[in-house]
């Protein structure tokens, strides 16, 4: 029997959770996803060096401004590091939108074209980026108009089934529901400390998801991210896409067993709601605390590391 890697590869398109090089030349994946903290860790591997030096040459080239270098350097090496991964994969890249523009749609809009141009620069067209983007209301409707312009954007930090709702109603081209995080989550704020894969709830948020979109007939892509075991992997075989962390996918790839598909696109059997209004989804995000917590706290915790990964660049300009 094959492995359980390559099982999952024939019921669901496996993404590369990281911005390692290495990583991802040995596990083959579809596509790829960097956020801040990735980009930070990568930063600091060896062969990323030149990268990095490069883009802080570069930076320097265009403003005598220290804090505009230090905009133009992250966002550089964002774009060259998403350029080498692009040579090893087939599919797309995710390059992240500053988390610090969370709630402003129009500086979100202007980062992701600014992020687009630096690609078609460096040769890479933008049907193979995806921008990814927090699921705040803001967030969202920028999503809208990058979508409207040619521009896919991968909606992350989502952790509610009303943020889902909305980005589905905006024609995002994708959504990454955070299960792992769902998970933390409920261990450390109720009394059940250990879930099955079948119970877990990261999972049944996916599984809601997944079958409300098919039902409803929306295109948005479905894309299961922040893993903690494989049982939370193999419990959503046959979502659209799944992107895995390095650790995880090693996992897989060293098991054997049958995975069985677990999610299926049963065709849409209902008409859609009216669209969410900024009340209502502002509402129904509120009411779910987890989904608040979460959201609010990886919004902080990505502007960390970009604070970090800044911090870095700035010894260098």
């Amino acid at each position: 029997m094959t492995d359980k890697l390559t099982q999952l590869r024939s019921l669901t398109t496996v993404v590369a959770d990281t911005g390692d090089i290495d990583a991802i030349r040995k596990y083959q994946p579809q596509d790829a996803t960097t956020n801040p903290s990735l980009i930070l860790k990568a930063a600091q591997l060896p062969d990323y060096q030149p990268l990095v030096q490069e883009a802080v040459d570069w930076a320097k080239t265009q403003s005598k401004d220290s804090d505009q270098q230090l905009i133009d350097a992250s966002d550089r090496l964002a774009v060259n590091i998403g350029c080498e991964i692009l040579k090893i994969i087939p599919g797309r890249i995710s390059t992240e939108v500053d988390a610090r523009l969370s709630f402003d749609t129009q500086a979100s809009i202007n980062k992701a074209r600014r992020l687009i141009e630096l690609y078609s620069q460096a040769g890479v067209s933008s049907d193979r980026i995806l921008i990814k983007l927090a699921s705040t209301w803001e967030g969202i409707r920028a999503a809208e108009v990058l979508e409207q312009e040619g521009i896919n954007c991968n909606l992350t930090l989502l952790f509610s089934f009303a943020q889902a709702r909305a980005c589905a109603e905006a024609g995002a081209f994708l959504i990454s529901p955070f299960v792992g995080r769902i998970l933390d989550w409920y261990k450390q704020n109720t009394d059940q400390k250990e879930y099955t894969a079948e119970q877990d709830p990261g999972v049944l948020s996916v599984t809601q998801i997944y079958d409300y979109y098919k039902t409803h007939g929306y295109s948005t892509v479905v894309m299961g991210a922040s893993f903690r075991n494989t049982g939370e992997i193999l419990e959503l075989a046959g979502c659209d896409r799944l992107t895995i962390g390095p650790n995880l996918l090693e996992e897989l790839s060293q098991a054997e067993g049958e995975v069985v598909r677990k999610l299926a696109d049963k065709g849409a059997t209902q008409p859609r709601p009216p669209r969410l209004t900024e009340a209502e989804f502002r509402w129904e995000h509120n009411q779910d605390a987890m989904a608040t917590e979460k959201l609010a706290e990886g919004i902080r915790n990505f502007t960390i590391d970009q604070g970090k990964l800044e911090q870095m660049l700035s010894t260098m300009l």
